[in-house]
């Protein structure tokens, strides 16, 4: 059996059972003028993971393998966000107001798009979720099973939130997870260091982490 080199330890590799999940790699969060910059983040962090990202994507689509996108978005009359995740972030503009790049984090609108490099191919799976978490009130765990998928690659921002809730619900789910570490990203570099170091800690309690290249390395040979 072929292992990824990981920490804390080897992660053993089922070719047959594992997908590429990236989690939110949308203008809104990267780009300029979009939700994320709002906040006042430093979107520049977030767009310095795209070649990495964007090298996992590929490495999966040669080998064959799944690769299953999520975007976080709401429906366009706000009926499946509630008034505690609106009420939350700037005050001057939230979840559902009129920005830059449309109606924020609104499906359909140009900025909950997926960054244009990493965008879906025909026959990928995408997933609209309306919260942190790719499993709520969404099919992700239908596609999986349909898939006979069992271990799940993590890519996406951010790390601490989106990545780790949704890394989390999987593990949960008995879902062997893990997560690429220069394929994700946070806005707060002492966040992503955390977020890490909570994952794999005490025996990969919530899943392990790898290197891009280790990970591309190992699917190649799988």
């Amino acid at each position: 059996m072929v292992k990824i080199k990981a920490e804390p330890f080897a992660f053993p590799v089922k070719h047959d059972e594992l997908a590429l999940i990236v989690i939110d790699m949308q203008r809104d969060f990267a780009e300029p003028g979009g939700f994320g910059a709002s906040l006042g983040n430093d979107v520049s962090r977030i767009t310095r993971i795209v070649p990495d990202v964007k090298r996992l994507i590929q490495g999966f689509r040669n080998a064959g393998l799944p690769v299953i996108h999520t975007m976080e978005c709401h429906r366009p009359d706000l009926s499946d966000l509630p008034p505690a995740k609106r009420d939350r972030g700037n005050p001057a503009l939230r979840i559902g107001d009129e920005g830059p790049m449309g109606r924020i984090l609104i499906s359909g609108e140009p900025g909950t798009a997926i960054l244009p490099e990493l965008a879906p191919v025909k026959g990928e799976v995408v997933i609209e979720k309306p919260g942190k978490g790719a499993f709520y009130a969404t099919e992700l765990g239908t596609v999986l099973q349909q898939k006979g998928i069992k271990q799940l690659v993590f890519a996406g921002v951010t790390t601490e939130v989106c990545v780790q809730t949704t890394m989390r619900e999987a593990n949960d789910r008995g879902y062997e997870c893990l997560l690429a570490e220069e394929a994700t990203e946070s806005y707060f570099p002492e966040f992503k260091a955390a977020a890490i170091a909570m994952i794999r800690a005490q025996g990969a309690i919530v899943g392990w982490t790898a290197h891009v290249d280790d990970i591309l390395e190992s699917i190649i040979h799988a």
